[in-house]
């Protein structure tokens, strides 16, 4: 195994951690009140900006891995990440609110179910 494989867990929990934190800042939310809160947004971007960070380095660091669970959308994640990092302003917060509705919970089992394994 290469040292950078071993880091693997170490970012499948920093993504779960990064979701785990998202659900928490927009539980209390509806979408209306989520636009209104600049502070919300701020830190649910921040945290999809992690979970795409650590995808990419799993795909990086460990590539086997991330090929052996295609159930685990590497890119797409990693996508997400470029567009809210990279996007400022321009933030289109109603696909930030679907993402986090549909998206993360979705991805959230998925790794839980990696981290049963």
């Amino acid at each position: 195994m290469r040292k950078e494989d071993l880091r693997t867990p170490d970012y499948l929990q920093h993504m779960l951690d990064a979701v785990d934190r998202i659900r928490s800042y927009v539980a209390p939310l509806s979408l209306e009140s989520f636009e209104a809160t600049p502070m919300a947004i701020d830190a649910v971007v921040r945290n999809l900006e992690i979970i795409g960070e650590a995808a990419r380095n799993i795909m990086r660091g460990d590539p086997e891995f991330a090929a052996a669970h295609p159930e685990i959308p590497w890119e797409a994640v990693y996508g997400m990440r470029n567009r809210v990092s990279h996007a400022y302003f321009s933030v289109d917060t109603s696909i930030v609110w679907s993402t986090v509705q549909t998206w993360v919970p979705e991805l959230q089992q998925k790794l839980l179910n990696l981290q049963a394994e």
